[in-house]
């Protein structure tokens, strides 16, 4: 987004009008450099803004270079990522946020369509790192670590790459020819992928294969049960399971009255491939209000919309043969909720449990050093290291929140900690900018531009195929989504600075190297301050 230079007049430093009046201030003016709220969201730690800035000027091929630097999904978490960086954009202060999650699935579609392909290392590190788990978090620290030159063996045990993403998110959410052309594209890098391989013993395979360092990144796959008294006549299944075999030839027999029982996204999901697979009556039995449910809004309101039912408050009590008992439930003082001895029958064909999963942790058994608890491997929050040197975890195995980017985020992490380890050096974190916030911007720069909406697959079709729900944007509509970012916080060179200076003291440097100040014949006057549309100037005492 280019602003217009306002009308300036250029005074020859020569003339007896441009008075040298750097003597004059008690405070000069510095550019900074501050953190904008979406790249400090992100989890998968992207520099959101910064590849905004490459597509808000067309250049696709290089704004798609600079995401996957951090992050090589695009595609993929332009369908999947829940965007939290939309929640904290300071765009959304003036009309809506910015549609960042829309414009990087353009970029993934983009590359895909083009055939960008990732280059190979300059060079090889003679390091050679296993990776158990070729899901989201162990196929990026696969990339990043093949990107820093090191030999990678990526070990899975089933029989397809992509993990919870390909066995745990529904095609009409993430389509397999997306999955497929993300994932072949860090094969094609050199790494290896060993499928229908299970790690029984990390340490002996490590030992083995000569590895020099591990990452585990094993999915959380063993679903989680619940005692519910049931005859045999029922029909009890597990949400994992009936997700999993959407990948094979069978697809699951649930009925025409399909009853979900849990809150997450899993549960949503399973409800609505029910609808998909021709259920009549798709109904998730949920312990709390919808305020306290832990899937996503936006994926509820989708459920709601292909006509899945939700019994708020409300637990199962006893399965019998096409009926289930339900007991009506309040919340407590604490939000907790409690039995009140009301019960009614819910008709139910199948009963599906999506009450949550939890990781295989075999293959760390005898492994010294190794703390667990909670069903997770605890780590070194700053290197995701575990207590045994050389071996990392990430994603589910570790404790944190369970969802694709967090998991890519660990693998980006784990992997620059791992090639200081190889290595012998010490990964320390870059110290981070001030915050930018909104109250530092001057919003009157910018007209307002609605946020871009994209286009959804029509009710009937969503209801009876697995065809994709959500469009994508054209390349118009991702050009104009990308110059709606206001770049808080960060120069980019829109030369009001220049123009509105009276003492003619800012200088251009050319495109790309921003500006500084003639301090000579800045009087200190504030106005570039003021006038600062992203607010990348400040005001700051002489004697600093």
């Amino acid at each position: 987004m280019t602003m217009q230079k306002p009308f300036a007049i250029t005074l020859d430093p020569g003339s007896s009008l441009a008075n040298k009046t750097g003597t004059w201030r008690t405070e000069r003016p510095v550019y900074v450099d501050r953190l904008p709220p979406c790249n400090a969201q992100c989890p998968a730690g992207e520099d959101i803004q910064g590849w905004l800035f490459h597509a808000e000027s067309g250049d696709y091929e290089a704004a798609w270079r600079h995401l996957t630097r951090d992050n090589p999904f695009p595609a993929i978490m332009g369908r999947v990522c829940y965007h939290s960086c939309e929640g904290v954009c300071n765009r959304a202060r003036l009309d809506a946020a910015v549609g960042i999650n829309s414009v990087e699935r353009f970029l993934g579609d983009e590359a895909i369509a083009r055939g960008w392909r990732f280059a190979a290392p300059p060079q090889e590190s003679g390091k050679h790192v296993l990776v158990v788990g070729a899901g989201p978090s162990g196929m990026s620290a696969a990339y990043q670590l093949r990107r820093l030159g090191h030999a990678v063996t990526v070990v899975e045990a089933g029989p397809l790459v992509g993990g919870m993403m390909r066995f745990g998110i529904p095609k009409y959410r993430l389509p397999r020819d997306v999955l497929d052309a993300e994932m072949q594209r860090i094969v094609d890098m050199g790494v290896r992928v060993h499928l229908n391989t299970k790690v029984l013993d990390v340490a002996r395979t490590m030992r083995d294969g000569g590895y020099d360092a591990a990452f585990l990144a094993v999915g959380a796959h063993i679903a989680k049960r619940a005692f519910i008294p049931a005859k045999d006549s029922s029909r009890i299944l597990d949400a994992v399971a009936v997700l999993r075999s959407m990948e094979g030839q069978a697809q699951p027999m649930l009925g025409r009255r399909v009853v979900v029982y849990g809150g997450g996204n899993t549960a949503i999901d399973v409800a609505r491939t029910a609808k998909r697979l021709g259920a009549t009556e798709a109904v998730i039995v949920y312990r709390r209000t919808r305020e306290k449910m832990p899937a996503h809004d936006l994926e509820v309101e989708e459920a709601l919309q292909e006509g899945v039912m939700v019994k708020w408050l409300s637990t199962i009590t006893q399965a019998g043969a096409g009926a289930l008992t339900i007991e009506k439930m309040v919340l407590d003082a604490k939000g907790n909720p409690q039995p009140t001895g009301e019960f009614e029958t819910l008709q139910a064909d199948s009963l599906v449990l999506a009450l949550g999963q939890d990781v295989d942790l075999s293959l760390l058994d005898g492994v010294p050093g190794l703390q667990m608890k909670d069903g997770v491997v605890q780590v070194d929050p700053a290197t995701l290291m575990t207590g045994h040197p050389g071996l990392f975890a990430g994603g589910d195995m570790v404790p944190a929140e369970r969802n694709v980017t967090v998991a890519v985020g660990h693998g980006k992490k784990a992997a620059r900690h791992i090639d200081s380890w190889l290595r012998g050096t010490h990964a320390g974190a870059a110290p981070k900018h001030a915050p930018a916030t909104f109250e530092r911007l001057n919003p009157w720069y910018y007209s307002d531009a609605p946020k871009t909406v994209r286009p959804q697959l029509d009710l009937a079709r969503r209801t009876s195929s697995f065809d994709e729900v959500q469009g994508g944007l054209t390349e118009d509509n991702a050009l104009f989504e990308a110059r709606r970012c206001l770049s808080c916080g960060n120069c980019f060179e829109c030369d009001n600075c220049y123009g509105v200076c009276p003492d003619n003291a800012v200088i251009k440097l050319g495109p790309g190297r921003r500006f500084e100040f003639n301090y000579d014949y800045c009087k200190g006057c504030g106005i570039c301050v003021a006038e600062c549309p992203c607010g990348a100037i400040e005001m700051v005492p002489e004697d600093v």
